[in-house]
């Protein structure tokens, strides 16, 4: 009667909206409203209990073969409703606030993600765990990442600091502010963001770029080649980075998507930044 009652009891976790997400047994008919939680419920093994997911969910391969349910703007009501879902997992400043507010006043249970650093992706991990009933792979999992991660920042932490200018597109000139992920890679490789004070997927000047002459450009453009426009800062060689040669490319998977293989561009990032030490 104990174990009975013991697997009678619900799922309980808070989201990064600060509301209870609640299921009567783990999901099986999940779907992901972003790459990076397509890649997060897939590395839980839960993948087979993914029913639809968002364009651009690529990876891994099996994600392919799924339904599509919207693009970054818009979410088809229609197709989401048909695939009968027992949980949604949103991205909160990725997609439609009103689509997801219907979606909860239909009665959806709606878990709302937004991860701003790279331990957050642990958290998720966790929570995901739990929601989809993986927690012993989501545990094993999550403590591996944190435990890199830290051994990442211990590394690096007593090390000179260099100054970094990200660019995540070339027109208009995009980089990072101070509560992103990217952000937060950069802080535990040692650097610092230039445009650290400024908010989420910031607008730069070229004029602010010269006038802080970063010791490093690290950027991510639409796939793993180096972006062309990377070459251009080559126009000015009055740039540090340009006279020491620290221009760098990191696929824009491996630092864009809230995803395990963040670590794989955190390990690239702090090999690159390493270089403009020496």
């Amino acid at each position: 009667m104990t174990g009975q009652s013991a697997l009678a009891q619900p799922i309980r976790v808070t989201d990064d909206s600060g509301r209870e997400v609640s299921l009567t047994k783990p999901a099986q008919r999940i779907i992901t409203l972003a790459p990076s939680l397509t890649e997060l419920v897939f590395s839980l093994g839960a993948g087979d209990q993914v029913v639809g997911v968002m364009d651009y969910s690529d990876y891994p391969e099996q994600a392919l073969q799924l339904p599509v349910v919207g693009r970054y703007d818009t979410l088809d009501m229609e197709r989401i409703v048909a695939l009968q879902p027992d949980l949604i997992v949103a991205w909160r400043s990725g997609n439609p606030r009103g689509a997801l507010q219907r979606l909860e006043e239909m009665g959806y249970p709606v878990y709302i993600a937004e991860p701003l650093s790279l331990r957050s992706i642990a958290s998720h991990l966790f929570r995901l765990g739990a929601l989809t009933g993986h927690h012993e792979t989501a545990n094993e999992l999550g403590a591996d990442f944190l435990n890199q991660v830290q051994a990442l920042q211990s590394g690096f932490a007593e090390r000179e600091t260099i100054s970094v200018f990200y660019q995540v597109w070339h027109s208009p000139l995009i980089s990072v502010g101070g509560q992103e992920l990217i952000n937060d890679m950069i802080n535990i490789c040692g650097g610092q963001n230039i445009f650290a004070e400024l908010p989420i997927g910031p607008k730069v000047n070229l004029e602010d770029v010269l006038a802080r002459d970063p010791q490093i450009i690290l950027a991510s453009g639409s796939d793993e080649n180096m972006p062309l426009w990377l070459d251009d800062w080559r126009r000015w060689p009055e740039l540090s980075s340009v006279q020491h040669n620290h221009l760098y490319s990191i696929p824009p998977d491996l630092v864009q998507r809230h995803s395990l293989r963040a670590l794989q561009g955190l390990q690239q990032m702090c090999r690159y930044i390493d270089r403009a030490r020496q």
